[in-house]
């Protein structure tokens, strides 16, 4: 009796240990938990956000032009001239200059650089809408390719169901060959469809984590529904998207560094006045006591320098138009693409309302003809045209599911929302 025990207690013990691998196997995802691995190891967005730090970088070092240049200096010389004994020489001191005026110059350049910082901002928020609009489609194909599974499974059933009672009218003479063969094509159809439907599920997670940024595939399962976030029954302004999507405030703020570039190169017309010190020690001992000092101001303009700063004026001004050009079409591109998308979207959704229509249809009048058919009330023509529908419309039907949270996506690309706009 206690062997009979310990044998059930093991058994028991296994099985809890073969459900848990079970269940962490199955592991599901949430839309909120991708989006928050995505944010922090998605490589794309790490990328941009370096860029960002970069152009912080380079403001820096055009400011640092601004303040005091500051330099120190310590030699020791032991040398001889004609007719004099040899001697040694030691001094050691500090130089200081201050940039009084350049024509605005660095303050141009300064300018410049803000507002490449301002590009660069504009640049994460808009890699971060593409990577929320890829990501999204991977989760959705995830989600699809589950539920086709288990539409794929029900079909096999369906079908299953049908090869048997046409076999039973085969063997009593009621049915000629014709129809077995095609049913049992249709039972190997659903069986292919529900190996394809499982190979499009690994094929949708490796998608979905090579989003998330993580090298290591492993089996999840997406946790949500074919339903919409928001109410998209309203239009909405779209010149007013337009204006605040970010792709199209990256365009201006570049545009505005382009031109703070070209006030820049303007200014190296102008003189550039410095104010210069010195102060330090030298003499013939290792430690010098003569001191020395010097302060005074400089100013430099270059005469001639073969034509190179009319060049480089005549390329920044070019660089200017071309950045002007450039927002001009992309507001117009913004434009096509949010009216592209809010289409689409109405579209998708609208095909939802009509293909669950079509579906109700197809599942009531398959169940209809089934009986039909049983009886001898129809033909195996009419009802396998009938239960071929059917299928056709529970594969169309999520098919149009899936088209309308792919659509949403790219319409929350289209008017700029990033990973953080759920």
């Amino acid at each position: 009796m206690k062997n009979v025990l310990k044998k059930i207690y093991i058994l028991s013990f296994l099985l809890i240990l073969l459900s848990a691998k079970l269940s962490y196997s199955e592991e599901g995802i949430a839309w909120e938990e991708c989006v928050r691995i995505a944010i922090g190891n998605n490589p794309e967005l790490i990328a941009a956000s370096e860029r960002v730090k970069q152009a912080k970088s380079e403001m820096d070092i055009d400011l640092s032009s601004i303040l005091p240049q500051v330099d120190s200096e310590a030699s020791s010389k032991r040398g001889k001239a004609s007719g004099r004994s040899t001697a040694n020489t030691h001094s050691y001191g500090v130089t200081g200059k201050q940039l009084v005026f350049d024509g605005f110059k660095t303050s141009s350049e300064v300018s410049s650089a803000y507002k490449t910082i301002q590009a660069e901002e504009y640049n994460y928020t808009v890699k971060s809408s593409d990577i929320r609009l890829n990501l999204r489609m991977a989760f959705v194909s995830l989600l699809r390719a589950e539920e086709l599974v288990n539409i794929a499974k029900e079909i096999a059933r369906r079908r299953h169901q049908n090869l048997e009672l046409i076999k039973l009218r085969y063997e009593g003479g009621r049915e000629h060959k014709g129809a077995l063969l095609t049913a049992e094509a249709d039972m190997a159809q659903a069986k292919f469809e529900i190996a394809q439907a499982k190979r499009s599920i690994s094929l949708a997670q490796r998608e979905l984590f090579k989003e998330l940024g993580l090298t290591r595939v492993k089996s999840v399962k997406a946790l949500g529904e074919f339903i919409l976030k928001r109410d998209y029954s309203t239009k909405p302004d779209l010149d007013f998207l337009a204006n605040t999507t970010p792709f199209l405030q990256e365009l201006i703020v570049k545009k505005e560094a382009t031109r703070y570039d070209f006030q820049s190169e303007v200014a190296d017309f102008f003189p550039k006045v410095y104010m210069n010190a010195s102060l330090g020690k030298t003499g013939n001992s290792f430690l010098p006591r003569n001191e020395e000092w010097s302060a005074g101001a400089s100013i430099s303009l270059p005469l001639f320098e073969g034509g190179s700063r009319i060049a480089e004026v005549s390329k920044a001004k070019s660089q200017l138009n071309e950045a002007e050009a450039d927002e001009r079409s992309g507001r117009d591109s913004v434009l096509v693409t949010l009216e592209r998308a809010w289409k689409d979207l109405q579209d998708a959704t609208t095909n939802v309302s009509v293909q669950k229509k079509f579906l109700k249809a197809n599942e009531e009048r398959a169940k209809i003809t089934r009986v039909q058919y049983s009886t001898g009330l129809a033909s195996f023509n009419d009802w396998i045209i009938i239960e071929d529908n059917l299928v056709k419309s529970q594969k169309a039907y999520l098919n149009t599911e899936s088209d309308m949270l792919i659509a949403e996506a790219y319409w929350i690309q289209a008017i700029g929302g990033t990973l953080e706009y759920d």
